[in-house]
């Protein structure tokens, strides 16, 4: 979310800036978006013929090639589909992470100590507790790795379901599930980087960092502004990545730690660019102005000054985010979802969603997640090392912690990485898993928003 004056402590303001509004619209507004892919994935793979269809086409293979080199290749192997999505595309989704958790170090609640105490408590305790319940369940079994499955929090769900209830949810609720899930993600993208590389290729991983270095020193000593620059290189950076084998979502984050945050101009250089540009127009013009579209050459000189003024106050780290996060929201995580929800209902046994790798997971979702949010919040609280949510009270922090067992993207995406290429005993269990993250998402999303409908006051808290 964009930077704001909110906090979880009463004694500071509490607007919240149009930028950090349209922030959270977009991850609410997401998760309906997200809610529709993951039930058209359900009806389609279950229609007769269609079903059919639908896997198969996932499994196509993607070419984008130049003579026999071909940018889509992994380990000199065309990518299909559904790897494209799953390492390119949310290469873009972990990128636009990535440029978050910088934002929120750097200005955000994670700028402050006190104010993310919290959260990161928080997001703490609902990584510990799901994964120690998760082995607790697992021990000795085929399904044990999977442990990190029931770790995450899918920030677009969890913010719709809270969208549902509109203004009477407080602002400082929000932005505490908001960033009980960028920790959240923190952890993932760790738990990615150790546990999911393998046959790491030390050349390619050499290039990559020298990559890195490019992008870096292009942003921290050159000064280089330009988005083009960094998707180009990070492009780059991202192949070199996903061949050395090391997951190439990793590359999403890293390149994005190398985008500067520092604008070109300074507010105050800024204003005096715009006000002098402004000065030339003349009350002619003005007039002039008001009875025509076309503008002369002079005119057009002014006005594109002041755009170019207005595009270099902003940072790229601020730009590109802002840019990425309607293309994560409704194009990419959706299409992420529709491709992996999919999961083949008519044959399933009952009994496999209260048995197995689906019990671990939707245990660890529900109560594993309620438990370790709530009770390492309300630890951080009682020991006074962090205040309250404003106009909060315990009953609406139990019911924000029941939010964060949604799960659905990235233990989906944990889900795959884990079980997705070991052979037939491993797709059984990715799609006993995908069951799981489905019914322990929908659990605590229904759980969530009931409590919260019972416990939230009647009047807007907005």
């Amino acid at each position: 979310m964009s930077s704001h004056k909110v906090t979880t402590s009463g004694s500071q303001p509490r607007e919240i800036f149009f930028s950090a509004r349209r922030a959270l619209s977009h991850h609410a507004t997401g998760g309906n978006v997200l809610i529709f892919a993951t039930v058209l994935a359900l009806i389609v793979a279950n229609i007769p013929g269609l079903g059919s269809l639908y896997n198969d086409f996932w499994n196509q293979e993607m070419r984008l090639q130049v003579g026999d080199f071909n940018i889509f290749s992994h380990a000199g192997h065309p990518m299909t589909i559904l790897q494209f999505i799953n390492d390119a595309l949310m290469a873009i989704f972990f990128f636009n992470i990535g440029l978050e958790i910088k934002r929120e170090i750097l200005v955000g609640e994670l700028s402050s100590f006190r104010n993310a105490l919290l959260p990161v408590m928080g997001a703490v305790g609902g990584m510990i507790v799901p994964v120690g319940l998760y082995f607790a369940l697992a021990h000795g079994t085929d399904y044990v790795d999977g442990a990190a499955i029931p770790m995450a929090t899918d920030i677009a769900f969890s913010l719709g379901v809270i969208a549902m209830l509109g203004t009477r949810v407080p602002i400082s609720l929000k932005i505490f599930l908001t960033t009980l899930a960028v920790v959240d993600d923190i952890g993932g993208i760790i738990v990615i980087a150790v546990f999911y590389s393998s046959h790491i290729d030390v050349a390619f991983l050499g290039y990559a960092a020298i990559g890195l270095t490019i992008l870096f020193a292009g942003g921290a000593l050159v000064k280089i502004q330009s988005k083009m620059f960094y998707f180009i290189i990070g492009g780059i950076v991202w192949f070199l990545v996903l061949n050395s084998g090391i997951h190439p979502t990793i590359a999403g984050v890293l390149v994005a730690l190398c985008v500067p945050a520092v604008p070109v101009y300074a507010p105050k250089k800024y204003i005096k660019e715009i006000w002098e540009n402004i000065r030339k127009f003349s009350d002619d013009d003005e007039d002039d102005l008001a009875r025509r579209s076309i503008l002369s050459h002079e005119q057009m000189d002014w006005l594109k000054r002041i755009e170019s003024a207005s595009d270099r106050v902003i940072s790229p780290l601020q730009d590109m985010e802002d840019l990425l996060h309607p293309l994560t929201s409704y194009l990419i995580i959706p299409l992420f979802a529709f491709a992996n929800a999919g999961i083949y209902l008519l044959d399933i046994n009952p009994v496999t969603i209260v048995s197995g790798i689906s019990l671990a997971i939707i245990v660890g979702l529900v109560a594993g997640k309620f438990i370790g949010i709530f009770l390492f919040s309300w630890l951080t609280v009682k020991i006074g090392l962090a205040p309250m949510p404003d106009k909060a009270d315990w009953k609406m922090v139990a019911a924000i912690s029941m939010l964060g067992g949604i799960g659905f993207t990235v233990s989906l995406f944990i889900a795959g990485l884990t079980f997705g290429d070991g052979g037939a005993e491993a797709a059984v269990l990715l799609s006993e898993a995908k069951i799981g993250i489905v019914v322990g998402s929908l659990l605590s999303g229904l759980t969530g928003y009931l409590l919260l409908k019972a416990f939230l006051p009647v009047r807007d808290m907005g």
